[in-house]
């Protein structure tokens, strides 16, 4: 007989043997308090500490406007979704926020997904009966949501060297010019906080008569005249035919969606298992972020806000040596290279200076490439800043840890 009890012990002290065992950090934010929460310590006693891991980046998940439409929401329609979107789970609030997304984005429709993870999974998994004999080019440093809806499509891929255009350009050369075909790619990639090759791909999406599907789930909000991502920055949206976003990190909710051509959002709408047989968000989650989504079309002051503390936390960090990636973006990985010294350094970073930082180990990175990722937002204020920089000085220190110039 199988010991299946053996096996999970197994699966979980290799985890352990490598430094890379992920524990769940127990807090609870407090309304009007972002960045700051309480961290319920194992023996029962709470600390406040900072937050400096999160992905609500901008903070609006305690913006008035949010917490209002979800109480006028869920007041007024209680608080499940009754069902999925095609039984009984689609509201006039749902219909609400895939408008705002439409227009956020410039495209004819949007779809909305629990998660933006889905939103990848099934899109992607669906284009093939869609496209029958499509070949998907996707970046070696894609999402895993983006991995596993090429991966579950069962048609031809072929994967490029990370933001290699010419890697690319081989790939799509080597293939049928009769075949059809889509590149997915990112326009910020959320680990080394690098940025798309966005125009340079849509070139030669157009040279070999490609479709383009751009993940931007760590950029909308964030980038371009009203949030609409990256490309908008770049004013490139025209020129992507599907574009993924979240509602779960700069807008301060939850759910996913696709913008994209009506004809294709009903395509998928109509094929996706992942988006068929889904209980829809609920009506307070979609209201409140239709209201963070049109928010964030007019608040350019917030962005630059934002962009500007992270440059402020990547001078700090620079300035102390440590070896931080920057690649321009508003992410700041500090590269540990340890697994075992990078979740030594997040426990005491959270027990004894109160800041809260999740490592970042394998499989999430390369072996070798273990790192903090600090993602500060507009409500870190300066002082929360030379709190952090202090506490990482001494820790990096105790490690014994090289310090060394920043990549990018």
């Amino acid at each position: 007989m199988t010991d299946y009890a053996a096996g999970l012990d197994s699966a979980l002290k290799a985890l352990h043997d490598e430094g890379r065992y992920r524990t769940f950090i127990d807090i609870e934010r407090r309304r009007g308090h972002f960045p700051h929460a309480v961290w319920t310590r194992p023996d029962g006693t709470e600390s406040e500490i900072t937050v400096w891991c999160g992905n609500d980046y901008l903070g609006m998940g305690q913006h008035p406007d949010v917490i209002a439409a979800m109480h006028d929401a869920l007041d007024a329609t209680g608080a499940g979704s009754g069902g999925t979107r095609n039984i009984s789970g689609t509201t006039v609030y749902h219909k609400a926020l895939e408008a705002e997304l439409s227009d956020l984005h410039g495209k004819e429709a949007a779809l909305v997904f629990t998660s933006a993870y889905i939103a990848n999974d099934a899109t992607l998994s669906t284009l093939p009966r869609l496209f029958p004999g499509l070949i998907i080019y996707s970046d070696a440093l894609n999402h895993a949501s983006i991995i596993e809806g090429v991966r579950r499509n069962g048609g031809e891929k072929r994967i490029f060297r990370h933001n290699d255009v010419d890697h690319l350009r081989e790939l799509l050369a080597a293939d049928d010019p009769s075949a059809p075909k889509v590149i997915v790619f990112e326009s910020v990639y959320s680990m080394d906080g690098d940025f798309g090759r966005i125009g340079e791909i849509c070139d030669l999406a157009d040279e070999f008569g490609a479709l383009t599907y751009i993940d931007e789930v760590h950029a909308v909000g964030m980038y371009g005249p009203r949030g609409a991502g990256v490309a908008e920055r770049d004013r490139l949206m025209h020129r992507i035919d599907i574009i993924n976003g979240t509602l779960a990190k700069a807008y301060g909710v939850m759910g996913g969606y696709i913008a994209a051509s009506a004809r294709m959002c009903d395509a998928v709408r109509s094929y996706a298992p992942g988006f068929i047989f889904t209980t829809s968000l609920t009506p307070s989650v979609a209201a409140g972020a239709a209201a963070s989504v049109a928010h964030l079309k007019r608040d350019q002051a917030l962005r630059d806000l934002h962009q500007e503390r992270a440059a402020v936390l990547k001078l700090r960090l620079r300035g102390l040596g440590l070896p931080i990636i920057d690649h321009g973006s508003h992410i700041v990985p500090v590269h540990v290279g340890d697994p075992v010294k990078c979740k030594m350094i997040s426990d005491r970073l959270l027990t004894d200076h109160g800041v809260y930082v999740q490592p970042i180990n394998f499989p999430t990175v390369p072996r070798g490439t273990e790192r903090l990722r600090f993602t500060p937002s507009p409500v870190h204020t300066p002082r929360m800043i030379d709190g952090l920089i202090r506490a990482m000085d001494d820790l990096w220190s105790h490690c014994a840890l090289n310090r060394a110039q920043a990549v990018g």
